[in-house]
C-alpha cells in the first residue's frame, strides 16, 4: 500500500535517539531546549515551547490567551477536530468561519462579514484560530488587519505548514501577524518527533504561561515563589492548574536531527506536488491552488461527489492509500449536539463532498507517483 503520508527517517535520526538512550537524560535534559532553539532559529520566533502533541499546543495556547468559560473562539470547519476542541477544553464556546473555495483556507471575506455582524451584536470572539490547510498559509496580514483593531488574539494552527511561508515571504512560525503559532510533529508532518508539537511566540509573557501550562503549572522561578522558602533549595510551587504536556528528550533529539533537513523535505514535497499538478491538468478534477510558498503537507483534488466513493475504493484496491481531509468539524455528532447543522458552512461542506487526498511525502518514488497518476486516469477517463 502506498500511504497518503509517511515519515522520513535517516541514520542520523536513529543515531541521535540512540545517543540520548545511552548517554543522556530521557526527560528534562538538554535536547528539548536544543529543539526549541532550532525552531526559533528557523522561524525567527523569539520563544518556542515544545509539548507532546499539536493538540496539546493548541490547548496551552488557548489557556495562555486567557480562554475560559464565557469566552468565544472562532476557527474553520475544514480542519481536524483539535482546532476547535482546544477551545472546548478550556470551557469556552466555539464557532466557525467558512473557507475560501480556491485556497480552502479561512475566507477573509467571510471573516469580515461575520465580524461586522458580531460587532453589531456585541459578540466579537476573544480568539481566532487560523488554520493553514494542507501547508499553505492563510492571508495572515488581512486577518490581522481585521482582528487586531478588535483586540482578538490570533493563534495560527500551523500543524500542516512548518517550512512554508506566507505571501509576504515570512516563514510560518515567525508570528509577524499573530500572537502564537502552533506546530505539529506527527510522523506525516514536515518534520517528526514521532508525536509532538510546539507553540511559537514573540512574547515572553505568553512563553512563560505556555511553559507553566505544559508542566503541571509548577515553577521553581524564585520570582514567582511565595516568600519564606529561601533556605529550601528543593522548593517548588504550583501556581496554575497545568498539565503534563512535556516533550521527552528522546522525541526532541529526533526533532533536532530532522530540523536540519526541513527545507529539503519541503523541496521534495513541492516537486511532487508540481508533478501532480501538471499530470492531472487534463483530468476532470479540481486541483488545489498551486502555492510556491506552501509546505505541501497534503495534495487534495476534488472529484464529482457522486463518483468519489467509487474512485476511493478503486484506488485503495489498487494499493493506493488515498484519504479524505477533512470531514467538516461542525458535521461531527458531538458538534451537532452543540447546535451546529448541515448547511451552516456550505463552502466547507461542498469541498468535503468531493475531496480526495493523494499520496504525498518526500520518499514517494517516481514510479509510485506514476502509479497514482495512471490509476486516476484509468478511473476518470
Amino acid at each position: 500500500m502506498i500511504p497518503y503520508g509517511k515519515h522520513t527517517i535517516a541514520k542520523e535520526d536513529v543515531d541521535a535517539v540512540v545517543q540520548v538512550l545511552e548517554n543522556e537524560f530521557l526527560t528534562q535534559g538538554k535536547q528539548v531546549p536544543a529543539f526549541e532553539q532550532a525552531l526559533c532559529d528557523y522561524t525567527g520566533a523569539k520563544y518556542a515551547v515544545a509539548c507532546n502533541s499539536g493538540t496539546s499546543g493548541l490547548h496551552i495556547a488557548c489557556l495562555a490567551a486567557g480562554v475560559g468559560a464565557g469566552n468565544l473562539v472562532w476557527t474553520v470547519p475544514n480542519s481536524f477536530a483539535a482546532s476547535a476542541n482546544a477551545a472546548l477544553y478550556c470551557g469556552a464556546a466555539v464557532d466557525f468561519v467558512d473557507i475560501d473555495p480556491v485556497t480552502r483556507n479561512l475566507s477573509v471575506d467571510a471573516l469580515a462579514a461575520k465580524l461586522d455582524e458580531a460587532s453589531a451584536a456585541g459578540n466579537v470572539p476573544d480568539v481566532l484560530i487560523a488554520v493553514h490547510f494542507s501547508g499553505s498559509s492563510c492571508d495572515m496580514k488581512a486577518i490581522a488587519d481585521l482582528c487586531r483593531p478588535l483586540n482578538i488574539t490570533i493563534i495560527e494552527d500551523a500543524a500542516h505548514a512548518l517550512g512554508g511561508k506566507d505571501a509576504g515571504g515570512n516563514r510560518v512560525g515567525s508570528c509577524v501577524y499573530s500572537d502564537m503559532v502552533v506546530t505539529s510533529f506527527h510522523p506525516v508532518k514536515s518534520v517528526t518527533t514521532a508525536e509532538g508539537g510546539a507553540v511559537l511566540t514573540m512574547s515572553q509573557v505568553l512563553a512563560d504561561k505556555l511553559r507553566l501550562y505544559a508542566s503541571h503549572g509548577i515553577t521553581k522561578d524564585p520570582a514567582a515563589l511565595p516568600a519564606g522558602h529561601d533556605d529550601e533549595p528543593w522548593f517548588y510551587a504550583q501556581i496554575h492548574l497545568g498539565f503534563n504536556y512535556r516533550l521527552s528528550d528522546l522525541h526532541a533529539a529526533l526533532g533536532v536531527a530532522q530540523m536540519g533537513r526541513l527545507d529539503s523535505f519541503v523541496a521534495e514535497r513541492r516537486a511532487r506536488a508540481a508533478r501532480y499538478h501538471e499530470a492531472l491538468a487534463s483530468l476532470p478534477v479540481k486541483r488545489p491552488l498551486f502555492d510556491n510558498n506552501s509546505a505541501w503537507h497534503l495534495y487534495m483534488i476534488e472529484v464529482e461527489p457522486a463518483q468519489r466513493t467509487a474512485i476511493f475504493n478503486t484506488l485503495r484496491a489498487a494499493g493506493i492509500g488515498v484519504n479524505v481531509h477533512y470531514i467538516p468539524i461542525h458535521l461531527h455528532p458531538y458538534y451537532q449536539a452543540l447546535g451546529f447543522a448541515a448547511g451552516d458552512f456550505p463552502v466547507s461542506e461542498q469541498y468535503y463532498r468531493g475531496a480526495l487526498t493523494l499520496p504525498l511525502y518526500p520518499l514517494l518514488t517516481d514510479s509510485e507517483q506514476q502509479k497514482v497518476i495512471d490509476c486516476l486516469k484509468e478511473v476518470l477517463l
